[in-house]
């Protein structure tokens, strides 16, 4: 992870609460662990902080697998009920209002900083839910490398579900253009 000045994620100007912040980024970029280290720095100046992993939200298996559409269509648009997590989680937390579905630290996202972790989050639909983004941008080949030798092996999932689904996100959203941020992971 590249040595990112953490003061530039926040506005310098008073804090606007809740300061919605999403981390964006392909699978095995390295989301989780910057947004610990995120979670720290906030804590370490006072911020109370919650963050929500949209991983947490994902549909039942049966709504996401086997449905009749390619791999990498169930990926990007069934694997989460995306008007749902609109409605339910990101409109919410926007307002300062506790969604249904708990976040998973059991913290009460009325906070100053609630961040919400995930791929795929500047789809249009729920880009409007932040007030600023960060995308860590990580190539292929080195997130493919983060997978365990286990799940390296089904390279047939990676080919038809997930790596269409990515190069999809990357040409159509343009998250790396679109960020306020971008981290070289």
């Amino acid at each position: 992870m590249s040595n990112l000045d953490l003061t530039k994620v926040l506005p310098r100007a008073s804090l606007k609460t809740p300061f919605v912040l999403g981390i964006d980024g392909l699978s095995r970029s390295g989301k989780t662990t910057f947004v610990s280290k995120l979670e720290h720095y906030f804590k370490s100046l006072g911020y109370r902080t919650v963050t929500f992993h949209i991983d947490d939200y994902i549909e039942p298996r049966n709504r996401r697998y086997d449905t009749g559409h390619e791999e990498w269509f169930e990926y990007y648009f069934l694997q989460w009920d995306i008007e749902k997590l609109k409605e339910d989680l990101f409109e919410k937390v926007k307002e300062g209002v506790k969604p249904d579905q708990g976040a998973s630290n059991g913290k009460s996202p009325l906070s100053d900083v609630v961040i919400i972790e995930g791929v795929f989050l500047q789809r249009k639909e729920w880009r409007g839910a932040f007030d600023r983004m960060l995308f860590l941008d990580c190539a292929k080949e080195v997130r493919f490398q983060r997978e365990s030798e286990k799940t390296q092996k089904k390279i047939k999932k990676f080919e038809d579900r997930y790596w269409k689904a990515e190069e999809y996100y990357l040409k159509s959203v343009l998250p790396g253009d679109k960020a306020d941020i971008v981290i070289e992971s």
